[in-house]
């Protein structure tokens, strides 16, 4: 039986929380190829190279773009964190980074060549869970529903993948009985 004790990283509330803050916004420098991060809502004119910055736009994964992002809810009960998985058909398309966007902020990770996955570990607020399995069910509760991972790439530009999976349930019946 799982240890339903709150650890030190558990959240304690008793509902899924409602985000507090909005999309990460991220800027362009056109000139030297920077990624700037904006926090906060104030729309500012962000500069580089003495020259205002291009915001960008995020646009949807697509299937058939050379790359695919999934994500998997793993920890259960106590060590909530979101696992990130990639491929890419060409190293050229792989991410050269991600962000996650949580309940109260975010998290950013920069990926080595070599990887194809990353954790991000979970706190607080942000690892509000409904129930303790591991890995997460996907069930109608979606408690990290309101995340969003972006990921940037030169090529394709910054992706933003919504994590919003919901697993359909077995049928009524479809349990064998022992």
């Amino acid at each position: 039986m799982p240890d339903k004790r709150f650890g030190p990283r558990r959240a304690r509330e008793t509902r899924k929380p409602e985000p507090i803050c909005g999309d990460p916004q991220f800027f362009l420098c056109e000139s030297c190829g920077s990624v700037f991060q904006l926090i906060g809502t104030a729309d500012a004119e962000v500069r580089c190279c003495s020259a205002p910055m291009k915001k960008l736009q995020p646009v949807p994964l697509e299937a058939g773009c050379g790359l695919m992002i999934d994500y998997e809810i793993v920890g259960g009960f106590n060590e909530n964190a979101v696992k990130v998985t990639w491929s890419s058909s060409t190293d050229a398309l792989a991410p050269e980074w991600i962000c996650l966007k949580t309940f109260t902020g975010g998290q950013l990770k920069y990926i080595p060549p070599s990887k194809h996955s990353i954790v991000f570990a979970l706190a607080d607020t942000d690892a509000y869970c409904y129930c303790d399995e591991d890995p997460c069910l996907e069930c109608t509760f979606r408690c990290k529903r309101g995340f969003a991972l972006f990921a940037w790439n030169r090529e394709l530009g910054l992706l933003q993948v919504p994590m919003d999976k919901m697993k359909a349930p077995a049928p009524q019946g479809s349990r064998k009985s022992p």
